[in-house]
């Protein structure tokens, strides 16, 4: 998990447009995790380990917006205990934006005091 994600409620970050199978908070996290990489790096494809679902994320290289809510939209192709499932989710603007400013003020060093 990046750093700062366990301060962050799962529902900020992620934003499930669909879903097929049942999401908790560890199973939404996972997701995020692999979606968030991907955002970063641009990349296409990445893969989900958690517990009992596996399988791939797609980057679908497009934003949405949902109300009030937007971002950059993915979809996750799984397999869980139950069969085979789907989500199509978004990452907030407003939890990448909040990950860009946790992760800055863990970079500033602070000053030195003399």
């Amino acid at each position: 998990m990046a750093q700062g994600d366990d301060t962050i409620p799962y529902w900020v970050l992620v934003s499930v447009l669909t879903s097929t199978v049942p999401l908790d908070q560890g199973l939404a996290l996972a997701l995020h995790r692999v979606a968030l990489e991907l955002h970063r790096t641009g990349g296409a494809l990445g893969q989900v380990d958690h517990s009992l679902a596996h399988g791939q994320v797609k980057n679908l290289r497009r934003e949405a917006l949902l109300g009030t809510v937007g971002g950059p939209v993915f979809e996750a192709e799984l397999e869980t205990e139950r069969g085979q499932g789907f989500v199509r989710f978004l990452l907030t603007r407003q939890g990448l934006e909040l990950l860009d400013a946790q992760r800055e003020a863990s970079r500033r060093v602070p000053e030195l005091l003399n």
